[in-house]
C-alpha cells in the first residue's frame, strides 16, 4: 500500500474545477471516540435520530451549529451555482464491483471524479497503478490507504499542476460542491474486518472530508445494504454506526448532508449456478426455494442510482432503500428462469436448512475454545442469512434479471468479479 500521495489524471490534463488551496487532515480524535459508543441504529424511514458528534476544528469556528435546513438555498452540494461541471466528487472503494461502475457514471454525467483506489487492487490484487488509472478515463485517480486518515486527506488536494498550468495559462477555480461517495466495503465480513472498514475506515472517510471541505459543504453518499433493517450480522451492526455517524455529522453541521442507500442484492451475487446448470447438474437450493426473495438490480442501475443520490434533493438526508425492476424472485423462480433460458430439463437438489445451523453451532463450540473460529462462525450466520432473508426495497431501473441471465448464458461472468468479497 502507498501512503497516497501520489496521482494521476488520465490524458495529463488537469480536469477543470479543482480547489487550488492544500488540504489538512482533521483532528478526529474525540469525533471517533465519541462514535465508538453505542448508539441507536436507524430504523426504516426517512431519518434516525442519535447523539450529534462534535464539529470538526474549521466548522466548530465558524459557529455553524444547529439543526440542518432541509434543501436550503445555497447550503453544501445544492448550491444556485453547482452543476456537474463544477462539482468535485470523490469516490472511495472506487475499484470494488461496484464503486467501477459508480466512477464511470459520475464521469459519464460531466462531474470532476477522484477515485481513491489501493495501489493493488482487484481480484487477488492482480490490478496495477497504471491498470487503474486505465480504467477510469477522464477521472483522477488517487492511490493510497482508507486505513490512513493522512492518505485520504490526499484525494482533496489540489492535483498537481500541469504543464499548461504551471506556465500560467489556466486557472482552476475551486469547486462548487463536493459529493463524497463510499463504496468501502468489508472483503469478507468477519468481526474484526467489518468494524474495520464498514465503520472505523469510514467514518475516516467522513470526517477528513469535513475538515478538507471546510468551510464549504459536503454532500455524504453511502452504499450501505439493505439486510441492515434486520441486523443480525456485524458487518450490519458496523454499517448501521456508520449511518448512525452521518445523521448524527448532518444534526451538528449545517454545510454537512448525507444519502444511505440500500440495495438489495447484486444480479452477480444471483448467478453462482449458470455454469452448474449449463453442465446439466441440478439446481441446489435451501427448503422448497421460496425463501430470500429479492428483486436484485444491476451495478449500472445501481451506479445510477447513486449518482441520482448526489444530486436530487428529494434524496437529501435521507435512507433509500432500492431495487431492481419487476417483482421479487425466489431462488426456484430464478432456477425455472435459468432452466428455460439454457434450454435444460429441471433438475433440484433441496437442502434442509437445519444443516447450515448444525454447522454453525459446531463451528461456535470449537470458537468457544479456538477464538480465532469466531469468524468462521460469522461467515456461517452470513450464509444462513442470505439464504432465508427476503432483500426486497422499491423498484428502480431499467436492467431485468431475466437480461443478465440470458446474457450471462450466453456471455459468461467475464468483468463481472466481486474482487476479494468471496464470502458475498
Amino acid at each position: 500500500m502507498t501512503d497516497g500521495r501520489h496521482a494521476a489524471f488520465v490524458g495529463g490534463a488537469t480536469p477543470p474545477g479543482h480547489p487550488p488551496t492544500t488540504t489538512r487532515a482533521p483532528s478526529t480524535e474525540r469525533a471517533t471516540a465519541a462514535l465508538r459508543r453505542p448508539s441507536a441504529a436507524i430504523a426504516l424511514g426517512r431519518r434516525g435520530r442519535c447523539p450529534p458528534l462534535p464539529l470538526p476544528p474549521a466548522a466548530a469556528a465558524r459557529g455553524r451549529v444547529g439543526r440542518l435546513t432541509m434543501d436550503a438555498v445555497g447550503a453544501g452540494v445544492y448550491a444556485p451555482d453547482a452543476s456537474p461541471a463544477t462539482t468535485r466528487v470523490v469516490v472511495f472503494g472506487a475499484t470494488g464491483y461496484i464503486g467501477r461502475y459508480v466512477v464511470r457514471e459520475f464521469v459519464r454525467r460531466g462531474y470532476i471524479v477522484t477515485a481513491f483506489a489501493r495501489s493493488r487492487s482487484g481480484v487477488g490484487g492482480k490490478k496495477s497503478e497504471a491498470d487503474v488509472v486505465a480504467d477510469f478515463p477522464g477521472a483522477r485517480v488517487v492511490f493510497g490507504d482508507v486505513t490512513d486518515r493522512r492518505s485520504v486527506a490526499t484525494a482533496f488536494a489540489p492535483p498537481p499542476p500541469s504543464s499548461e498550468s504551471a506556465e500560467g495559462d489556466v486557472t482552476v477555480a475551486p469547486p462548487a460542491a463536493t459529493v463524497v461517495v463510499s463504496c468501502l466495503a468489508s472483503r469478507t465480513g468477519g468481526i474484526a474486518d467489518s468494524e474495520a472498514i464498514d465503520y472505523e475506515a469510514t467514518a475516516g472517510v467522513m470526517e477528513v472530508a469535513r475538515e478538507a471541505t471546510a468551510p464549504g459543504g459536503v454532500h455524504f453518499v453511502l452504499l450501505s445494504a439493505v439486510c441492515v433493517q434486520k441486523p443480525l450480522l456485524a458487518f450490519q451492526h458496523a454499517k448501521l454506526r456508520m449511518e448512525a455517524a452521518l445523521a448524527a455529522a448532518a444534526d451538528a453541521d449545517p454545510a454537512f448532508s448525507y444519502a444511505i442507500v440500500r440495495p438489495t442484492a447484486f444480479f452477480k451475487s444471483l448467478a453462482g449456478q449458470v455454469a452448474r446448470l449449463q453442465a446439466g447438474k441440478s439446481y441446489i437450493m435451501f427448503g422448497n426455494g421460496d425463501l430470500s426473495k429479492c428483486n436484485a438490480l444491476s451495478e449500472a442501475d445501481l451506479a445510477r442510482f447513486i449518482a441520482d443520490a448526489a444530486a436530487e434533493p428529494a434524496k437529501r438526508n435521507a435512507i433509500l432503500p432500492v431495487g431492481g425492476p419487476g417483482a421479487p424472485v425466489t431462488p426456484a423462480e430464478q432456477a425455472d428462469m435459468l432452466f428455460k433460458i439454457l434450454g435444460k430439463e429441471p433438475k433440484y437438489t433441496r437442502v434442509p436448512i437445519g444443516i447450515m445451523d448444525g454447522l454453525i453451532g459446531v463451528l461456535g463450540a470449537i470458537a468457544t475454545v479456538v477464538p480465532p473460529m469466531r469468524d468462521g462462525v460469522e461467515f456461517g450466520r452470513i450464509g444462513r442469512y442470505y439464504a432465508t432473508e427476503d432483500m426486497v426495497a422499491e423498484p428502480y431501473g431499467k436492467d431485468t434479471l431475466e437480461q443478465f441471465f440470458r446474457d450471462v448464458a450466453e456471455n459468461g461472468l467475464e468483468g463481472q468479479e466481486l474482487g476479494d468479497a468471496a464470502v458475498f
